[in-house]
């Protein structure tokens, strides 16, 4: 039972395997070309294209052919036959048509606030890859703290033991130091089975069919002011440009709402053929062309109902876009304020982690002479650790917090 169990303990602990390690940028890219909110994000701007070229057609000439054939129940026309066979070719241009040349342009539109849409969509794909990238680096790290401290926990136990054997130590200090070695292999243990976690959702995310791992040699670029963030957050930030095409978009259809009451001109040509001919027609062949004129008159009232909607909707779009461009405003304070927050905690944990070791290595010289116990080693040997792991976590932090600045300015990716 102790053999598999070690077994078992071993298959967790070891790392994963990577296929390769990558560069932050290249992760992203990666990412963004492979993810399923990009692949969505590239059909809509198809589907919106697609939209535009249905609009269109309604403003190009359009070329219809038509074919009848009749069977009489007895002889008909000169000469007498029970067959009639008509073909016709139907050519339809559009000579005057505004409303149909404004939804042409309105759905061009469309086609740029999808393209706008999938930025953004981009964009997040981006923050999410660089916080999944930062999280392995941050495990990788946390694999060696806990390495270093099952090493010192190995050393305290072997300095234990020898001391025991020769009648310097007693048991009871030999037990504390075991327990300490199998509590940092079991926190080993954990931190090598998260980082597989965490590199296998690295590698999934960027498209890859197995774990992904990372470079150590990541550099974020330092932020800028804080007035020219501001400026970029309204207008580089995909999201916020997205919307503001949004409003744009409504805007013009409201506008255009007056041409619902223009009339439509359309020419009509019309080449025929019929066999047997019929008695008031001078031959089997020929042609008529015509210009109809449509003119709205009353329509029940939807047109004052589409004006309604239409300026509903631009209010909307407005106030939608008022309520992005504040809370990009308060994105870009609150990274600020995050990053330096987070590097205030950085400079704190790492003090407070070498100040750890150095109690780490006075309580174990004070151990070796014989003025203190084992009680405070294994105690100093938590704090050092401990004080790691809070250093780690600050580190970690002021890392993402600077992504989610870059991201808040719109800079990322």
């Amino acid at each position: 039972m102790r053999l598999l169990d070690a077994a078992a303990l071993f298959l967790l602990a070891a790392p994963a395997f990577a296929q390769e390690k990558l560069s932050l940028e290249e992760a992203v890219r990666r990412a963004v070309v492979r993810s399923v909110s990009s692949v969505v994000a590239e059909q809509e701007i198809a589907r919106a294209q697609g939209i535009l070229e249905e609009d269109r057609a309604q403003s190009l000439p359009a070329i219809a052919l038509n074919g009848t054939y009749t069977r009489f129940d007895s002889p008909r026309n000169a000469p007498p036959s029970r067959n009639q066979v008509a073909a016709n070719a139907v050519v339809t241009v559009p000579l005057i048509a505004p409303q149909r040349w404004l939804f042409w342009s309105h759905a061009a539109d469309q086609v740029n606030v999808a393209k706008l849409s999938a930025e953004d969509a981009r964009r997040e794909v981006a923050v999410l890859t660089a916080r999944l990238y930062l999280g392995v680096m941050a495990q990788h790290r946390l694999v060696q703290i806990d390495m270093q401290a099952r090493e010192a926990a190995k050393a305290h136990l072997d300095d234990a033991h020898a001391r025991y054997e020769v009648g310097s130590g007693n048991r009871l200090d030999e037990v504390r130091a075991g327990q300490e070695l199998a509590t940092d292999e079991a926190a080993l243990a954990q931190a090598q089975a998260n980082l597989v976690r965490a590199m296998e959702a690295l590698g999934s995310l960027a498209g890859e069919e197995g774990p992904v791992d990372v470079e150590d040699n990541l550099v974020l670029p330092e932020p800028q002011s804080e007035v020219r963030a501001m400026e970029d957050a309204q207008s580089l930030r995909p999201d916020v440009r997205a919307q503001k095409e949004r409003a744009e978009a409504a805007r013009r259809v409201l506008r255009d709402s007056y041409a619902d009451y223009l009339p439509l001109l359309q020419g009509v040509v019309q080449p025929f053929y019929q066999h047997p001919a019929p008695v008031i027609a001078p031959s089997e062949t020929g042609w008529q062309a015509s210009l109809v004129l449509s003119i709205p008159l009353f329509d029940g009232g939807a047109r004052y109902g589409l004006r309604r909607e239409r300026s509903a909707l631009y209010e909307e779009s407005k106030a939608q876009l008022e309520g992005l461009l504040r809370q990009a405003r308060s994105d870009v304070r609150t990274a600020f304020e995050a990053v330096r927050r987070a590097d205030e905690g950085v400079r704190s944990a790492r003090e407070a982690a070498r100040l750890a070791h150095q109690a780490l290595d006075m309580t174990m010289l004070a151990y070796h002479e014989g003025a203190t116990n084992d009680l405070e080693v294994v105690d100093a040997q938590r704090r050092a650790r401990d004080a790691d792991t809070a250093g780690l976590v600050a580190e970690d932090t002021a890392r993402q917090a600077r992504v989610d600045l870059l991201a808040a300015t719109g800079r990322f990716p």
